[in-house]
């Protein structure tokens, strides 16, 4: 079967995407989802079809756990819609929150958090992710107002965008600091580890070339593990949820349960929370499904070239 390639609207627009595509891809052990971002290039997007190819080919590691532990993700929304987001996140006791979103003040972070708490409740864990937005004396002013906006964050993920600059503020803030970026697009994922600049590491299963070596990495980094998504279909979010199956600890609430940002998705039973929760196992795709969420025809062409620059290296 020749790779399926999926466009599917957000609900709401999510680090500036509006439409998530991918494409799937079809092998022995069943579905693979390669879904690199439209500005990554070949190179970057090379352990993206390494980890496709891995889930359609090989399969995952056996799992030490049956069900995986995730977060509700808030987007950058309004304190009342953030709040709405939380009520209605199937049970999730853990809220990670979009700030920094340009355009927006740390007034609007600010109440953003708060809103979120006042859902979750006192007992609820909160985290924020800047997405590596502020410089090293933002980010040490802006994480103790959160900090206390959220009576107590969990962590701040990729506050900055260089692995130096995390050193800095982790050194300087009482709040952990999670890598995700600084892990997943840099050249030597190890430099978190060797320069002290984080307390957790952030894994995701496409940008780091699949299950498999996310958990060497997940080994050889030393740092308690956060598996978070891509942004997938259900077909890419089984794929991290069978790294955080696998993993031998799992300290944290993983950020995969993503799909409901998705205004539609190509398996049978996507893989939503229940009771903040998702099942490890691979999601059966439906027929309908794919139908409903082909990609026009330019943009088929587009990630046919895509696979094929990626399959053929420069040289």
């Amino acid at each position: 079967m020749s790779p399926h390639v999926f466009s599917i609207p957000m609900r709401t627009r999510f680090r500036e995407i509006t439409v998530r595509e991918g494409m799937l891809v079809r092998g022995d052990a069943g579905w693979g989802e390669f879904s690199p971002f439209l500005d990554y290039d070949a190179r970057q997007a090379a352990p993206w079809l390494r980890a496709a190819r891995e889930a359609a080919d090989e399969g995952w590691p056996d799992p030490v756990r049956a069900t995986v532990p995730v977060n509700v993700t808030v987007p950058a929304l309004g304190p009342e819609r953030a709040a709405a987001v939380v009520r209605d996140s199937s049970g999730c006791r853990t809220a990670k929150v979009k700030v920094a979103e340009p355009g927006q003040s740390t007034a609007d972070d600010l109440a953003r958090v708060e809103a979120v708490r006042d859902a979750l409740g006192p007992d609820g864990q909160l985290r924020v992710d800047a997405n590596g937005a502020w410089s090293v004396d933002e980010a040490t002013r802006v994480i103790p107002l959160l900090d206390r906006a959220a009576g107590g964050l969990e962590y701040v993920e990729q506050p900055c965008a260089d692995v130096e600059d995390l050193a800095a503020v982790r050194r300087r803030v009482a709040v952990r600091i999670a890598a995700d970026e600084s892990i997943r697009r840099a050249g030597d994922p190890y430099r978190v580890r060797d320069l002290a600049a984080a307390d957790v590491a952030v894994l995701k299963v496409q940008p780091l070339g699949g299950v498999r070596a996310c958990l060497r990495i997940a080994q050889d980094i030393g740092l308690p593990v956060v598996v978070s998504s891509a942004l997938e279909t259900s077909v890419g979010i089984a794929a991290g949820v069978a790294l955080a199956a696998a993993l031998p600890e799992l300290p944290f609430a993983c950020g995969l349960a993503t799909v409901q940002l998705l205004t539609d998705d190509v398996a049978v039973h996507p893989l939503l929370p229940v009771e903040g929760r998702l099942p490890v196992g691979t999601p059966e795709v439906a027929s309908g499904a794919l139908e409903r969420t082909a990609a026009p025809p330019d943009r088929v062409e587009h990630w046919r070239q895509r696979l094929a620059d990626v399959r053929t290296p420069p040289g």
